[in-house]
C-alpha cells in the first residue's frame, strides 16, 4: 500500500568537458562521481558545474587520441587511493586523481569486455575478448581462469529420479510442440557482450553470455574460485540485462515472448521463478539494464525505444516494487528523445539505499532520493479519510477501507490514466478529503472528484467490490478536469524528469508544488492556479501564480487539514512554517511554545502536524526508527506512526502497537516518558502485532487500524484504546446499539454501558431497550452484569475521561437497580416480546426472584396473546437454562402450585417415584397445614409459622416446638394478639430463653409485658434494675416488710462505695461477706480503684493541657497566682472562654478561621450523640408497653445517623489532621502563644474523635 515519493533531486552539468561519457561510478567521498569517457577520467563534484579532477589517458597512450577508445569498467578503490579503469584494449589501469599518475597493473592481449568487482572489493572478475573468465585478487594476482562456455551443468546438477523424459511430460498450454521448437536467437539490438553480476554477499557471481551453439544467452553461476555451480535452463528470447538481487534469492533478466516483454527471475540453480510484464508492446522497447537497490526492495529498469525512421529514441527509467506477489510500477522517469538526454548508465547508491544516480550523454548527471509514503485522505472525521491510493503504472488503485478491507493487489476501484503516474495528492479540505489530484509522467494533473456527476466515468473501474450480479454500494469518483502545467525550469534545455515534487492540493483550482531553484541547495515553492479557457476544446492549463524561493533544499512537506498549516523540512533539518492563506504568503521558522526555532536532530522521512495538549507540534520519523516531536527525540524504536483525532498510534521494533491520547499529555517530555516506559501487558494502550507490521491508516468514526505485513498482506486490528474512546462517544450520544454491537464483537465488558454514566443509562432505559431490541442481546447484557465499577477496575483509563454522573441509590445494589429499571422498561414496551428478558432480570437479582419469575412470568405465558410471546414450556425451558433444576424445583414447590411443580419436575432428573408420593400426600392435607409442611420442608420457618398458626389450637404444641427449635420467638409473637394464652406461652418460653443467654433485662421486659410478674421480678433483680424490680413487687402485692428487704438487698453496692469513700474498711468488708459471700473480695476493690481513677482525672480539657505541659510548668508555678511567662495570659471563666472562642472562630464564609469553626461545629454535633442514653431508656419503655413498631422505627433512625457519622469522621478529621494534633509542640523555638494555639486545636479535635470512637465501640 506504499508509494515512492521523491524527497529531493539534484545533479550537475560541467561546462567544459571533452568526449562522451561511457560509464561512471561513485566516488569514495560523498557527493562525487567518477565518469569515464573515450579520453580519460573526470571527477564531478556536487556543485552544478564543478569538475574536481581529470586524468587524460591519451597522454600516455592508454587511449587513442581519435576518440575510438572505450572504457568497459571503472571502480573507485579507497584503500588504494586510486581508481581502477579497464579499457576495451585490455589494459587495467590505476589512476590517482590527486597526483594525475596512471599505472598499468596488467594487460590482456585479446582485450576486455567486462570488469566487475565483488561487493567487498576483495576480488575482481575480468571477461576477455576470447570469452574467458579471469578471477584476480585486489592486488591483481590471478586466482584462476576458466572458459565462459562449459559443457557441464555444474556442481548443482539435478538428480534424475527416472520419471520419464522431458519430451513426454506436460508442457502447458503450448503443447508438446514447444519442446521441439527452436529457441529464438538474440534480438538485433543485443550487443552480445557478457554481463556479470555478483550476489550481495560476494560468494557467487552470475555471467550471462551468448552461447555459440544456439545463439541464445545462457546464465551460469560461479563461486569465488570460479567453480561452476549451475547453468540456466534454455530460455527462449533471454536478453542481455542481468542483476542479482542483493538478498540472494533471485537473478533478474528480461525475456521477449511472442506476445509480450517480461522481466523474468531465475533461481541460483538456473530455473525460472516468476516474472512480470513490462507496459510496452512487443518490439517497442529494449531493456538495457536492470538494477536492484541495496535492500532489494526496488528494481530499476532502464529502457529505450527502438529506433523508427532514424528518429532518436526515448529513454525511460522505471522503478518497480513488489508486494503480495504483485509487481507495481511506482515511478516512471521520461528523459525524452534528445541526444544529449540519452542515458549512459545508472547506479544505486551503496550508502543511501533509495538514491538513484543517472548519467546522460550530454554530461548531465542527476540523483534522485526516494522514500516510502502512504497516500490517504487527510480528513479526521470525513467518510473518505480511509481511502488509500496505490500507484501502479498508469493506474491508481484506490481502496476504501471505510467500506471493506480489500487486500492488495486488489482494490475497491481503479483510475485509468493516459500516462504513468508519479504522484497522488488528496484534497486538504476535510469536507472533500476523497478528491484526488494525480500527477503523471507528462506533468499533467488529473482531478477526480466525488458526488457531482450522474454518469459513470469510463476511466474509473470497480475492483474487488463489484462482481457479476452484485451492485456495489461504494461511491466512485469521476474525472473532473485534466490540467497541463507550464512552469519554467532553470536550464530549459535539460530534460529533468520529476521536476515537480510534493504536489499539494490547497483549494479547488490551486496547487502547491516544489521545484529546483537557481542554485544547487535551493528550492522554490510554486503556486499553480487554473487559467480560464475560452473554448471547450482548449486544453486546460495551470499557470504559475506565485513562486516563493526557499533558502534551503526542501526534503519533505506536510499539511494539517484542520489548521491548513504547511510545514517544510529543509536539508539542514530546519522546519519552516508556510502561511499560504495570508494575503502575501510568507515563510517563517516553526517555533515551539517557548519561542525556540525547531530543528530536527535527524532528517525525517515522514512528517505530520498534530496537537499535544494546547500546542501545535510537528512529528517526524527517520529511516532509522527515531521518533521526534519538534526538536526532541522521544523514541528510537518506532517503525511507523499515524495520528487520528486526539490519538497517536505507533508501531515499534518490539512488534507492538501503542496508542496514546495526546489530549491528556501536556508536553513532549510526557510523551517521551510514555513511549520509553514498558506498559503493562494488559494495558489498553498496548497490543501485540505481527513482526514487521506498519500502520497504513485509521478508519474514521470507527475502531479499525489497518496494518500491512512485510510480505504485503493486510491485517485489521481494533486497538482497545480507540475502541473505548469510540464507545464513549457513542454512549454520550445515546447511540446504544452501535456501542453494544462494537462491545459484543470486540469483547468489551458490557458493564461499561452502565458504568460510563449510570444516571444517563437509568434515565434512558427504554431508549436502550428499543435500540437493542433483540431479546438475546438484552439477556447477554443481563448475564454480564457485576457489582464492580469497571471504569475503576478493568478500564481505569476511562475513569478520568468519563462524564459519569452517579445515581445515588444507597438502598439498592447496582445489579438489582439495573434489573428493576430494565424490567419496568420492558414491561412498558411489550412484556410478551421481552418475556425471556424479564425472566432474566428476576433471576439475575441478588437474591434471585425465582418465585416471582415462576408465578408471574412463566404462568402468564400459558396463553400467548401476540406473535412475539413464547409458550410457558419455552419460558420454563429457558429458566432451567439459567437456574439449577433442583433449586428451581424447590422454588416451584414454594409457589404451592402442584401443576407447576410437576412441570418443573418433569424437566429435571428426579425420579417420579420420589416426588409423586410426596406431592400426593401434600394434596390430601388441609391448605394451611399443607403450606406449613412445604415451608418447613424448604426451611422457610417464618412462613411455616404463619401457616401453622392458622391451623387451630390443636397444632399449637407443634407450633411452640418449632419456635423453640428454630428460635423464632419474635416472629411467633407477631402472629398472636397480646391478650391470648398463646401469646403468654410464647413470651414465657422466650423469656426463659433470654435468661439462659443471661440477657436478664430483655427477659424481664418480655415477662412483664406478658403479665408474668414473678419471673419479671427475678429478671429485673438479676439485671440490677431496682426501679423496675420494685414496680414488679408492687404488681405482685408485696408487703412493706418484703419491699424493704428487697430494697436493702439491691442497694448494698451503693452503700459499699460510700463506706470505701469514707475509709471505713471493716464495715465495707462485712457488707461484702454478708451479701455476696460467693464472690471474691478483690473484685470489688478493683471496681473501687476504677471509681477513684475517675474521680482523680475528671473529663476536663484544661487539666489535659496542664498534664501535657508538666515537664515545663512546675507545681509551684501552678499554685502561684500569676504566671512568670513573659506574655501575660488573662484568667477567664470556662464559660467566658468558650464564648470568646466562638466569637473568634466565625462560620462566616471566607473568615480567617472558617475551617477551625467548621471543625468545632461538627465536633459539637458528634458530641451531642452522648444523648443516645436517653433514647435507650425510651426504647425500653416502648417495648415494655407494647409499642414495638414505634421502637423499631426509632432504632432504625438511630442506626442511620450513627452510620453516617462513622463514615464521615475519616473525611472530616483526616489522618494527617489527627497526627498533627498529637505532634509535640514544645522546644527551644516554641512560644507561649504557639503552645496555647496548638493545644487549643488538640483539645478541639482529638477528644471529639476519641470520644466518638469509644461511643461506637
Amino acid at each position: 500500500m506504499r508509494n515512492l515519493r521523491l524527497l529531493r533531486n539534484g545533479g550537475c552539468r560541467p561546462a567544459a568537458t571533452t568526449g562522451t561519457p561511457q560509464c561512471f561510478c561513485l566516488g569514495a567521498e560523498p557527493g562525487t562521481v567518477l565518469v569515464g569517457s573515450q579520453h580519460g577520467l573526470v571527477e564531478l563534484g556536487s556543485a552544478r558545474d564543478a569538475v574536481r579532477g581529470e586524468v587524460d589517458l591519451t597522454v600516455e597512450g592508454f587511449m587513442p587520441e581519435d576518440g575510438s577508445g572505450c572504457i568497459v569498467g571503472i571502480e573507485d578503490l579507497p584503500e588504494h587511493e586510486c581508481v581502477c579503469v579497464a579499457t576495451a584494449a585490455g589494459d587495467i589501469l590505476l589512476c590517482n586523481l590527486s597526483t594525475k599518475q596512471v599505472e598499468c597493473v596488467g594487460s590482456v592481449d585479446s582485450g576486455l569486455s567486462t570488469m566487475s568487482w565483488s561487493p567487498d572489493q576483495e576480488l575482481v572478475l575480468l571477461v576477455t575478448g576470447q570469452q574467458t573468465l579471469i578471477m584476480m585478487t585486489r592486488e591483481f594476482e590471478p586466482i584462476t581462469e576458466k572458459q565462459v562456455h562449459q559443457d557441464e551443468f555444474g556442481e548443482g546438477k539435478f538428480v534424475a529420479l527416472g520419471w520419464g523424459k522431458k519430451e513426454t511430460q506436460f508442457h502447458g498450454s503450448e503443447g508438446k510442440q514447444a519442446a521441439h521448437r527452436k529457441q529464438m536467437s538474440l534480438p538485433t539490438w543485443d550487443d552480445g557482450r557478457p554481463r556479470v553480476t555478483w550476489r550481495g554477499d560476494g560468494l557467487f557471481v552470475a555471467v550471462s553470455a551468448v552461447c555459440p551453439e544456439t545463439g541464445a544467452r545462457k546464465v551460469r553461476v560461479w563461486n569465488r574460485e570460479l567453480v561452476l555451480q549451475s547453468t540456466s535452463e534454455p530460455v527462449s528470447g533471454l536478453e542481455q540485462a542481468l542483476s542479482w538481487k542483493p538478498s540472494g534469492n533471485l537473478i533478474a533478466s528480461t525475456q521477449e515472448k511472442p506476445n509480450r516483454h517480461d522481466v523474468v527471475f531465475l533461481e541460483k540453480n538456473g530455473l525460472l521463478h516468476g516474472e512480470f510484464t513490462l507496459p510496452f508492446q512487443k518490439g517497442q522497447v529494449k531493456v538495457n539494464e536492470l538494477l536492484w537497490n541495496a535492500d532489494s526492495t526496488i528494481l530499476a529498469v532502464w529502457l529505450e525505444e527502438l529506433k523508427v525512421d532514424n528518429s532518436n529514441p526515448n529513454s525511460y527509467v522505471q522503478l518497480w516494487t513488489t508486494g503480495n506477489y504483485h509487481w507495481y510500477l511506482k515511478q516512471s522517469l521520461h528523459f525524452g528523445s534528445l541526444e544529449e538526454n540519452r542515458l549512459v548508465s545508472l547506479l544505486w547508491d551503496r550508502e543511501n539505499l533509495y538514491r538513484l544516480h543517472v548519467l546522460c550523454e550530454g554530461w548531465h548527471y542527476f540523483f534522485y532520493d526516494w522514500h516510502w509514503t502512504i497516500d490517504h485522505g487527510m480528513g479526521e472525521n470525513s467518510q473518505r479519510m480511509a481511502n488509500v491510493a496505490v500507484i501502479d503504472g498508469d493506474k491508481v488503485l484506490v481502496t476504501a477501507f471505510q467500506h471493506a478491507v480489500v487486500p492488495p493487489p486488489m482494490c475497491t476501484y481503479e483510475l485509468q490514466l493516459q500516462q504513468a503516474v508519479n504522484q497522488v495528492a488528496f484534497h486538504t479540505n476535510p469536507q472533500h478529503s476523497g478528491d484526488m489530484a494525480v500527477l503523471d509522467a507528462d506533468n499533467k494533473i488529473s482531478v477526480y472528484r466525488y458526488g457531482q456527476s450522474t454518469t459513470s466515468d469510463p476511466t474509473v473501474r470497480l475492483g474487488a467490490v463489484g462482481g457479476n450480479g452484485f451492485k456495489a454500494a461504494v461511491e466512485t469518483p469521476y474525472l473532473d478536469k485534466t490540467y497541463s502545467t507550464k512552469v519554467a525550469f532553470p536550464g530549459t534545455l535539460v530534460m529533468n524528469p520529476l521536476g515537480l515534487r510534493f504536489l499539494t492540493w490547497l483549494s479547488d483550482d490551486s496547487f502547491l508544488v516544489v521545484g529546483e531553484g537557481q542554485h544547487a541547495a535551493q528550492s522554490v515553492l510554486y503556486h499553480l492556479t487554473a487559467v480560464p479557457h475560452e473554448t471547450e476544446a482548449e486544453e486546460q492549463r495551470l499557470s504559475l501564480w506565485l513562486s516563493v524561493p526557499v533558502n534551503g533544499e526542501v526534503i519533505s512537506l506536510c499539511c494539517s487539514p484542520t489548521t491548513k498549516t504547511i510545514a517544510l523540512q529543509l536539508a539542514d533539518r530546519r522546519i519552516l512554517k508556510y502561511l499560504w492563506e495570508a494575503s502575501t504568503p510568507v515563510l517563517e521558522p516553526w517555533r515551539t511554545s517557548s519561542g525556540c526555532a525547531v530543528q530536527f536532530p535527524y532528517p525525517c522521512m515522514q512528517m505530520s502536524i498534530t496537537r499535544i495538549g494546547d500546542e501545535e507540534v510537528i512529528l517526524g520519523l527517520t529511516d532509522r526508527c527515531r521518533f521526534i516531536v519538534n526538536d526532541t527525540e522521544v523514541a528510537s524504536n518506532i517503525t511507523s506512526f499515524a495520528t487520528y483525532n486526539e490519538f497517536l498510534l505507533v508501531t515499534t521494533n518490539s512488534h507492538t502497537c501503542q496508542c496514546f491520547c495526546l489530549k491528556n499529555i501536556m508536553l513532549s517530555s510526557a510523551l517521551q516518558a510514555c513511549l520509553s516506559s514498558a506498559a503493562a501487558p494488559n494495558s489498553e494502550t498496548l497490543r501485540k502485532v505481527e513482526r514487521g507490521s506498519r500502520i497504513i491508516t485509521v478508519v474514521p468514526q470507527d475502531t479499525k487500524v489497518v496494518l500491512q505485513m512485510p510480505r504485503g498482506n493486510l491485517e485489521t486490528v481494533h486497538h482497545r484504546a480507540l475502541v473505548l474512546a469510540q464507545i464513549q462517544k457513542w454512549l454520550d450520544r445515546l447511540m446504544f446499539r452501535e456501542a453494544f454491537q462494537s462491545m459484543r464483537k470486540l469483547r468489551i465488558n458490557l458493564n461499561l454501558l452502565y458504568d460510563h454514566n449510570p444516571k444517563v443509562f437509568l434515565e434512558n432505559a427504554e431508549n436502550f431497550v428499543r435500540q437493542i431490541d433483540t431479546v438475546n442481546y438484552i439477556n447477554l447484557f443481563f448475564t454480564e452484569l457485576k457489582e464492580e465499577d469497571f471504569t475503576k477496575t478493568m478500564y481505569p483509563s476511562l475513569n478520568g475521561s468519563s462524564k459519569a454522573q452517579s445515581y445515588q441509590h444507597p438502598d439498592q445494589k447496582k445489579v438489582n437497580l439495573i434489573c428493576d429499571v430494565m424490567r419496568v422498561a420492558m414491561e412498558n414496551i411489550d412484556p410478551q416480546k421481552y418475556c425471556l428478558s424479564i425472566l432474566t432480570a428476576h433471576v439475575k437479582k441478588s437474591p434471585p426472584e425465582l418465585e416471582i419469575a415462576l408465578q408471574k412470568d412463566v404462568l402468564d405465558c400459558a396463553s400467548p396473546p401476540s406473535e412475539w410471546a413464547v409458550s410457558a414450556e419455552e419460558a420454563l425451558k429457558y429458566l432451567l437454562f439459567l437456574v439449577d433444576v433442583n433449586e428451581l424445583y424447590d422454588y416451584a414447590l414454594g409457589t404451592y402450585d402442584f401443576d407447576l411443580v410437576v412441570m418443573v419436575a418433569e424437566k429435571s432428573q428426579k425420579d417420579p417415584k420420589e416426588y409423586l408420593p410426596f406431592l400426593n400426600t401434600l394434596r390430601k392435607m388441609e391448605t394451611n397445614y399443607q403450606r406449613y409442611t412445604i415451608d418447613k420442608y424448604l426451611k422457610r420457618y417464618k412462613k411455616a409459622l404463619g401457616h401453622l398458626s392458622k391451623c387451630g389450637p390443636e397444632h399449637f404444641s407443634e407450633f411452640l416446638n418449632l419456635v423453640k427449635d428454630q428460635n423464632q420467638y419474635c416472629e411467633a409473637l407477631k402472629l398472636y394478639p397480646p391478650s391470648t394464652q398463646e401469646y403468654k406461652d410464647i413470651s414465657d418460653a422466650y423469656g426463659e430463653y433470654l435468661v439462659q443467654k443471661q440477657l436478664y433485662e430483655q427477659a424481664a421486659l418480655i415477662f412483664a409485658r406478658a403479665g408474668i410478674f414473678a419471673k419479671a421480678l427475678d429478671a429485673f433483680q438479676d439485671s440490677g434494675s431496682w426501679q423496675q424490680a420494685l414496680c414488679m413487687a408492687t404488681r405482685l402485692g408485696y408487703t412493706k416488710d418484703k419491699l424493704s428487704s428487697l430494697s436493702r438487698s439491691m442497694d448494698y453496692e451503693e452503700a459499699l462505695l460510700l463506706l470505701l469513700e469514707g475509709a471505713l474498711w471493716e464495715e465495707a468488708l462485712r457488707l461484702v461477706r454478708h451479701f455476696r459471700a460467693q464472690e471474691p473480695e478483690w473484685k470489688y476493690f478493683f471496681r473501687v480503684q476504677e471509681q477513684r481513677d475517675d474521680y482523680e482525672t475528671p473529663n476536663c480539657p484544661e487539666l489535659d493541657l496542664f498534664s501535657e505541659t508538666s515537664s515545663v510548668v512546675t507545681a509551684s508555678d501552678m499554685n502561684s497566682k500569676y504566671s512568670h511567662s513573659s506574655s501575660r495570659i488573662s484568667v477567664r471563666s470556662s464559660k467566658n472562654r468558650r464564648k470568646a472562642e466562638r466569637k473568634r472562630y466565625s462560620l462566616k464564609e471566607g473568615s480567617p478561621f472558617e475551617d477551625i469553626a467548621l471543625l468545632e461545629v461538627l465536633g459539637e454535633n458528634v458530641r451531642a450523640v452522648e444523648t443516645v442514653k436517653d433514647i435507650h431508656i425510651l426504647l425500653k419503655q416502648l417495648v415494655l408497653f407494647g409499642y414495638n413498631e414505634q421502637a423499631g422505627t426509632l432504632q432504625q433512625a438511630l442506626e442511620e445517623i450513627l452510620q453516617l457519622m462513622e463514615t464521615s469522621i475519616p473525611e472530616i478529621w483526616t489522618p494527617d489532621l489527627q497526627r498533627s494534633s498529637v505532634n509535640p509542640v514544645l522546644g527551644p523555638s516554641s512560644t507561649a502563644n504557639s503552645i496555647m494555639a496548638a493545644y487549643q486545636q488538640k483539645r478541639m479535635v482529638t477528644p471529639v474523635v476519641q470520644g466518638w470512637l469509644r461511643l461506637l465501640s
